[in-house]
Order: structure tokens, then C-alpha cells, then sequence
């Protein structure tokens, strides 16, 4: 098979999430451990880290994997969905996997797994683990695909564990309390091995605190030791942080959600350093290097990692920007930038899949921006129709269209210079929108 016929096959042949909801997830480890062992266990070749949550897994995966690529690691990096290519799953140090492992993979393989009727995760899980042995990384970061407990990553024993938040996501198959999603996230919790909360409540705290103690293992909630003094905006479309050890920091990667994360990377880095992965800053000329390393690793994560929309910026007059988020939990962030962004009208391009809490989002949405209602290429995505007369009742004025880009096409239309157009509400449509409209 071509790239392509592969691509396709994955993704129409086999039970995929992204495509069928909850149709397409497969609970229980029980493919996934035969695959394993197929492969002759890939993922004990090398030291791997295990990052869950509901927000921000996928930013604090990356901006580790950008650190310690910074460091000279090779670094392995796993995480889903991908927006534009299939390849943007599997990384190591930056580089896509190659589209020759990925059709040798499946072809040879074929013949073992289709008896199993593995699903898409299963699939790609056991072909990242595999690529990394085959490429000899020296470390990889593993985001965790739902949930925790049962997904299909949490083979590994890593040597650290991070979970970044809960809020409310994937309530029909994690749990309908926080509580309840919390427990399965604190699933990757292993013996023995530090782990990293990011944020808590008073429903997701005792949670973590009895989980770890069951597992033994060390257990540090980053908010209860904040690094970062105050963040602001830069002009560039990334954010500044002032921070109490290293002094002001740039990243990259926009959003004010961002400081949230950059708080967890820092513990999970206080960690990895306790564990011998990072500069020793015991003398001057190490710290500095330390320092360096850091600084650079967090300015670039983009470029080091390939990651997008994270409030990511993709013109200027009007300014473009469009973002993942994609449930309360980020809208919560999401909706504050937007008050904050200073232009004369706002235009806003939105639509979300069907297993979303959509009326809690459109509650958050300004209601004196310009909309324009659509779908993303996906069969769980709601019609354009629907999000529109959804959104009336949240008194959200806009048209509907049928595709993103002639959504896109009429709100460039319609802005100035001087104006500001968003694209978000879910990765599909980001998706959609960096795939046909640039």
C-alpha cells in the first residue's frame, strides 16, 4: 500500500474514537498487552514519561520533549489527535515518523492484528512504541489517548507520571463527577513513581492523594508551589513569564492557559533533574547552562516539537488566531483572552463534535462577536445548523456554513485590518482550517 492507502485504511477499517465516539473506543488492555507482546515489550528499551489530564496534556507533553531535546536527548514524542497529518503522532525530536515505517509497519503486520480487531489507538500505540525501540530514543513523552486506567498507553512504568487537570470530558465513558474522572486519570499512577498534579479541586484532590499513597509514590501538586510570579501577552502572539528562579522566560506557544502548564512542567523538570535527565546545577557554569537550555527548550517549542494551535497566531491585519480547545474546561480560558484582545469587531468561527457539552461553551462565547457557524470534517461533528440555532438561544448571532473554509472565506471577507478572527471550538475544525484554508 501507498502512504495514503494506509492512512486510509487506518483510519476507515479500524474502530477509531475520533471518528465513531464512543463506538470507536475500545476499553481494557488486553489488546494492547498482546500487541506488546508481539513486539517484544518496545517501550522498556527506553525511559518514558506518562502524561495524562483533560487540559494541557498535549502543551505539557510537548514542552517537555522540547526541553529535554534542548538537553541532547533524543527525545521520542506520542500524542494525539493529530490536525493536518497521521505522522504528527509519532515524533522524535521533531521529525515526524516516516511514512515508509508507517506503511512497512502495517503491512507486515497485518496478518497478526487483524484477528484481534484491534482499534485505531491499539494500532497506533503499539506502532509509536515500536518506531522509538527501532530508533533507539533515549527517552519518550507518552500522552495519554482517554482517560488513563484503561488506555492503552498505561503499560509502560515510566519514570514519572504527570496529570495536568480534570474538568468535565468524555463524561459517557470516564465518569459523570470529577471525582469519578479523576480516578480513572490517577490510573497511571504507578508504584513507586513520582507524580506530578497540576491542578486540583476539592472533588479531584483526595483522589490523588489516596491513589498515590496506595501506589507509594511521591506525590508534588504544583500549585501549592508556584514558580511563576505573572505572565503577560508579548505583541508576537506568546506569552512572557516572570518567574522567582530563572528570571523572565519567552515561550512560544500563546494562550494565558499556558501559565497553568508551564507551572507543571516546571515540577515535572524539578523531578526528571532529581532522576539525573537534566544539567546538574551544581556550580555556576552548569546553572547557567541549566538556565539556557530551559529558556530555549520553552521559546521553542514550536519549532522543536511541531506543535499548532495552541492560540497560535497565523497572520496578522486582521489577525488570525485558532485554538484546540474544545470543552468548559478550556472555554474557561479560551473566553477570557478573547475579552482581552483589542480590536474593533471580532469574528468568530466555531463549531463542535456531537459528545461535547456545547450549551455550558456557548454560555462563555462574547456575545457581541460576529459568528460563523460550521462543521469540521467529521462524522461527529454536529451540522452547522444545529450549532446556529443552538447558539440563538445564548443569543450568539451569526450564518451557518457547511465547511470551514467557506466559513473562514466569509469572515476574512467581512473583517478589516484592524479586526480579529478566531477559529476554534474543536480540533477537528483547527484541523480542517490549517489543512484547506492556508
Amino acid at each position: 500500500m501507498t502512504y495514503q492507502e494506509t492512512c486510509d485504511y487506518l483510519f476507515n477499517q479500524l474502530p477509531m474514537f475520533e471518528r465513531q465516539g464512543k463506538d470507536g473506543y475500545k476499553e481494557g488492555l488486553s489488546n494492547t498487552l498482546a500487541l506488546d507482546d508481539h513486539f517484544g515489550h518496545p517501550h522498556r528499551a527506553y525511559a518514558t514519561i506518562h502524561v495524562a489530564g483533560t487540559n494541557g496534556k498535549g502543551s505539557v507533553s510537548h514542552t517537555i520533549a522540547s526541553i529535554l531535546q534542548e538537553c541532547g536527548y533524543t527525545v521520542g514524542l506520542y500524542t494525539s489527535p493529530h490536525l493536518v497529518d497521521f505522522r504528527e503522532r509519532i515524533r522524535i525530536n521533531g521529525a515526524p515518523i516516516s511514512e515508509e515505517f508507517v506503511t512497512t509497519f502495517v503491512d507486515n503486520e497485518r496478518s497478526f492484528f487483524e484477528p484481534l480487531h484491534p482499534s485505531f489507538f491499539e494500532i497506533t500505540t503499539a506502532m509509536a512504541f515500536s518506531y522509538f525501540k527501532e530508533r533507539k530514543v533515549d527517552i519518550a513523552v507518552i500522552e495519554v489517548g482517554l482517560g488513563g486506567r484503561l488506555d492503552c498507553t498505561n503499560i509502560i512504568t515510566p519514570i514519572l507520571s504527570v496529570i495536568t487537570n480534570i474538568s468535565f470530558d468524555h463524561t459517557q465513558m470516564l465518569g459523570d463527577t470529577l471525582a469519578k474522572i479523576a480516578a480513572e486519570k490517577a490510573g497511571i499512577i504507578k508504584k513507586g513513581v513520582p507524580v506530578i498534579i497540576g491542578e486540583t479541586n476539592e472533588e479531584t484532590r483526595p483522589v490523588f492523594e489516596q491513589k498515590a499513597r496506595e501506589m507509594d509514590a511521591p506525590i508534588v501538586f504544583a500549585e501549592n508551589h508556584p514558580e511563576i510570579d505573572s505572565a503577560e501577552m508579548t505583541h508576537d502572539g506568546g506569552m512572557l513569564y516572570h518567574t522567582h528562579c530563572f528570571g523572565d522566560l519567552k515561550g512560544d506557544l500563546g494562550g494565558i492557559y499556558q501559565q497553568k502548564n508551564l507551572e507543571t512542567v516546571f515540577h515535572a523538570l524539578y523531578a526528571l533533574a532529581q532522576k539525573g535527565f537534566l544539567c546538574e546545577c551544581n556550580d555556576e557554569v552548569n546553572k547557567a547552562k541549566g538556565i539556557h537550555e530551559l529558556c530555549h527548550g520553552i521559546a521553542n517549542v514550536a519549532v522543536h516539537t511541531g506543535l499548532k494551535g495552541r492560540w497560535q497566531t497565523i497572520q496578522t491585519n486582521p489577525r488570525v488566531v485558532c485554538d484546540t480547545g474544545h470543552n468548559v474546561g478550556g472555554w474557561q480560558y479560551i473566553s477570557q483572552q478573547l475579552k482581552m484582545v483589542k480590536c474593533n469587531t471580532i469574528h468568530i468561527i466555531f463549531g463542535m463534535v456531537n459528545d461535547k457539552d456545547i450549551e455550558s461553551v456557548l454560555e462563555l462565547l462574547p456575545k457581541d462577536a460576529n459568528y460563523y457557524f460550521t462543521k469540521a470534517d467529521s462524522h461527529r461533528a454536529l451540522s452547522e445548523g444545529v450549532v446556529k440555532e443552538l447558539a440563538a438561544r445564548h443569543s450568539l448571532k451569526g450564518e451557518a456554513y457547511p465547511t470551514v473554509y467557506e466559513a473562514y472565506k466569509a469572515a476574512i471577507q467581512a473583517a478589516s485590518s484592524k479586526d480579529f478572527v478566531f477559529v476554534g471550538g474543536s480540533s477537528y475544525v483547527v484541523g480542517d482550517f490549517l489543512k484547506n484554508c492556508l
